[in-house]
């Protein structure tokens, strides 16, 4: 399957508020516990610095990303991003290929650093793809997420240099 990255368009909305969605509702990643409409989900995608989508040569949208300021003024040079890979399709190196462009969009947008404030613990795949891409973890917020069953998770916070 040959996949690739590139921003996301007016026409992707659907597809990503789908897949947004979905991640919501697993309950195991995302701080977010309200899904998106496809008004909420346009107006919520619209006023990210940039969104990338991994597609297929097809045109089927397999993965989003979002890419916002983590802070404002002093800190407004540091950005945040997250992540959503369709459930079916994980495993397959989509992730990787949104974290490589989110860190190509970061910097061009301005950036000078991308940090992560909530990482599950539990995630331990995406903590992984994140040490082998060169983050730094620095530390664990204890019972910082509430997950779907009521449960308590460690959060991971990490940065990376741009």
């Amino acid at each position: 399957m040959e996949i690739s990255v590139r921003k996301y368009r007016q026409d992707d909305i659907n597809d990503m508020v789908k897949l947004w969605n979905e991640v919501v509702k697993e309950g195991v990643a995302f701080p977010q516990e309200e899904l998106l409409d496809e008004k909420t989900g346009k107006i919520f995608f619209d006023s990210q610095t940039y969104c990338g989508v991994a597609e297929d040569t097809g045109g089927k949208v397999y993965g989003l990303y979002i890419l916002h300021p983590n802070n404002i003024g002093r800190c407004g040079h540091i950005c945040n991003a997250s992540y959503a890979v369709s459930p079916d399709f994980r495993g397959l190196h989509i992730g990787e290929k949104l974290v490589k462009d989110c860190l190509i969009q970061a910097k061009e947008n301005g950036f000078k650093v991308l940090q992560f404030n909530a990482v599950v613990a539990t995630n331990t795949h995406a903590r992984h793809l994140y040490e082998r891409l060169g983050f730094n973890r620095l530390g664990v917020v204890p019972n910082g997420f509430r997950m779907n069953d009521g449960r308590y998770e460690d959060i991971c916070l990490y940065y990376h240099e741009l």
